[in-house]
């Protein structure tokens, strides 16, 4: 049997699966449930790679251990450029989380180098960081820094950015002044990781880094996740997005960067 729920919490449809879908299928499209064998809307198409000379971030020759006996990542060359997509995909443990952490400067390699723009991220003072990279966790709850919504949107954010804030969170459907007095720890998994994603877009960084950004999403906060991640590459910024969902790795990545044990495996175009 199948319940579906609106976006209120109150019953959409119930019944077996062939009865939900021979009566409800509209409904529960413009609700924004996802559907089989249904396709998203054409989504704003990736475009080319728009820096040239130097990249915007290299990491070259890069190990890591979190136990010295135990290697996570070994000799790994990454280049990005502005405006690029680049998708890290492989199994569990196979070091995309970890490697994303170096990237944004929050581990230091055991050897090799990273450089962001030129400078070492792990010893750029947290303004400067915040602004040349975002990185979205894996487990937002783990990034929060606000009692209320509103508060962790709003953390150590310029005039300017302020004045972004409520048009990120009405886009990635957490409209301030119904989310904006909640506790983040009480919203949804979905709601949780949209959080994390608004506070990092609201800074325009250079390089925004994604750990499984469309986990928990809906059709309606999917669609709207590729379009603002569009509108950042169209305004330069360059996106490295690790993830297990090959939807989402179709519909960013232009460059799809396999790991396997710790090493790059493969590297291709999307």
């Amino acid at each position: 049997r199948v319940l579906a729920l609106a976006a209120d919490g109150t019953p959409l449809a119930w019944g077996s699966p062939t009865e939900v879908l021979a009566r409800g299928r509209d409904a529960l499209a413009a609700a924004g449930v996802w559907l089989p064998d249904d396709p998203l809307p054409a989504l704003p198409p990736a475009g080319p790679r728009t820096g040239s000379g130097e990249p915007l971030l290299a990491a070259r020759g890069v190990d890591f251990a979190y136990d010295p006996a135990v290697p996570v990542l070994v000799q790994v060359d990454l280049e990005v450029g502005p405006g690029e997509r680049v998708v890290l995909l492989g199994p569990n443990g196979s070091g995309k989380s970890t490697l994303g952490r170096l990237l944004v400067g929050l581990l230091r390699p055991t050897a090799g180098s990273v450089r962001l723009a030129g400078r070492d991220p792990a010893r750029l003072p947290p303004s400067v960081a915040a602004r040349l990279a975002g990185y979205v966790v894996q487990d937002p709850e783990r990034g929060f820094v606000g009692a209320t919504v509103a508060d962790d949107l709003m953390a150590g954010l310029d005039p300017a950015e302020r004045g972004r804030a409520e048009d990120v969170a009405v886009a990635l459907g957490l409209p301030l002044a119904r989310f904006g007095a909640r506790n983040p720890y009480t919203l949804s998994g979905g709601e949780q990781r949209r959080l994390s994603l608004a506070a990092q877009l609201v800074r325009r960084p250079r390089l925004l880094v994604l750990d499984e950004a469309s986990y928990g999403q809906d059709r309606r906060g999917y669609a709207a996740l590729v379009e603002l991640l569009a509108e950042q590459v169209d305004a330069g910024a360059a996106i490295v997005a690790a993830t297990h969902d090959l939807r989402l790795a179709g519909d960013v990545g232009r460059r799809v960067v396999r790991l396997t044990a710790g090493r790059v495996e493969a590297e291709r175009a999307a």
